[in-house]
């Protein structure tokens, strides 16, 4: 047996399946067991924007495997404490505090859980075709999937995007956060326009609600600038980071504002790195 044979046997079906078994990528570049070479127009869905099999990457996990693997958050560590410091100078204005964790979802399920233990309200405000994840609480803002999980969190209101009017409609007393990203991925490569966002901003203001932006998926330099909210000049209380955070390593981080606080025990994550 093979390891697609391995997989087809073992693996818990849950994805759709190409009749190719990828064993090795450089830069742009993927092979297969049979040598076939493949231009991997999708930078490994999002994760690989700076190529597989990147040296620089390759070279700084050789050199922290041979020292440290993980370490808890209970103590100090010098590389994550320096990744923090570069996450704050890199992101926008105003953020200044970093959670690491594994994923997309972890940081949206952070994010969440950030804002109503911050703002101590439990709604959320989102946008049509938005994905912010498939764990429960990220799927409770997300768009589709949704179906076969219901229920999840409630008092989740899903309004067009770029619709300004709408998403000031549909903000209450009870709204912890709007959370959006600025151009939406699984909804079709689709923009939210610069006044729509400046409104999403003056809104969260003017009501008492965060403001959460996703970045898992226009993070680090997808869009030109390091994160596509820089192009607006957007300030969010909350950004959720992930994909090419790392260059194919699982890593997520939520990057949040001074005014954030989840209090001590309230959140965590095993492999803080």
């Amino acid at each position: 047996m093979n390891g697609r044979d391995y997989e087809e046997r073992y693996a818990l079906p849950v994805y759709p399946r190409r009749g190719v078994t990828i064993v090795r990528g450089e830069g742009a570049l993927l092979w297969d067991d049979q040598g076939s070479e493949y231009l991997d127009c999708a930078a490994g869905v999002g994760v690989a924007s700076i190529g597989h099999a990147n040296p620089a990457v390759a070279a700084a996990l050789a050199h922290q495997a041979e020292s440290l693997i993980t370490c808890p958050g209970i103590f100090f560590n010098d590389t994550r404490g320096r990744l923090m410091k570069k996450l704050v100078e890199v992101t926008p204005p105003g953020l200044e505090r970093v959670f690491l964790c594994n994923s997309g979802t972890e940081s949206t399920e952070a994010a969440i859980k950030f804002a109503r233990k911050t703002t101590g309200r439990n709604g959320l405000v989102t946008a049509m075709r938005g994905f912010h994840g498939r764990t429960l609480g990220a799927l409770s803002a997300t768009f589709k999937y949704r179906d076969a999980f219901e229920p999840l969190l409630p008092n989740c209101s899903f309004v067009p995007l770029n619709n300004i009017d709408k998403l000031d409609a549909a903000i209450d007393d009870n709204t912890a956060a709007i959370i959006l990203e600025p151009v939406q991925g699984e909804g079709g490569v689709r923009p939210a326009n610069a006044d729509y966002l400046a409104g999403a901003r003056q809104l969260c203001d003017e009501r008492g609600a965060l403001l959460i932006i996703d970045e898992v998926q226009t993070g680090f330099c997808r869009t030109g600038a390091f994160f596509a909210c820089q192009h607006h000049d957007l300030s969010p209380d909350i950004l959720c980071l992930a994909k090419g955070i790392a260059g194919g390593v699982p890593m997520g981080a939520v990057v949040c504002s001074e005014g954030i606080d989840p209090g001590i025990g309230t959140h965590g994550s095993k492999f803080r790195r």
